[in-house]
């Protein structure tokens, strides 16, 4: 076998499984966000919003104290 044809088969092997890998890896990537996704990525919507936009409010805004 000339050294042309076993790089030719090296390469050609070598490509296939660099291809398999990528498939697999795109496929379980795909699987994991619809798992996410099914658990809307975590966010806890039972307990709802613990925001309390009165703390954060504007006070005395535009007032002035000549």
């Amino acid at each position: 076998m000339t050294p042309n044809r076993s790089a030719e088969i090296q390469a050609k092997k070598t490509f296939e499984g660099f291809i398999k890998w990528c498939k697999t890896s795109f496929y379980w990537i795909m699987a994991i966000l619809i798992i996410l996704a099914w658990c809307n990525f975590g966010i806890d919507t039972e307990t709802g919003s613990q925001y309390n936009g009165e703390v954060y409010a504007p006070m005395n805004m535009g007032k002035s104290y000549d």
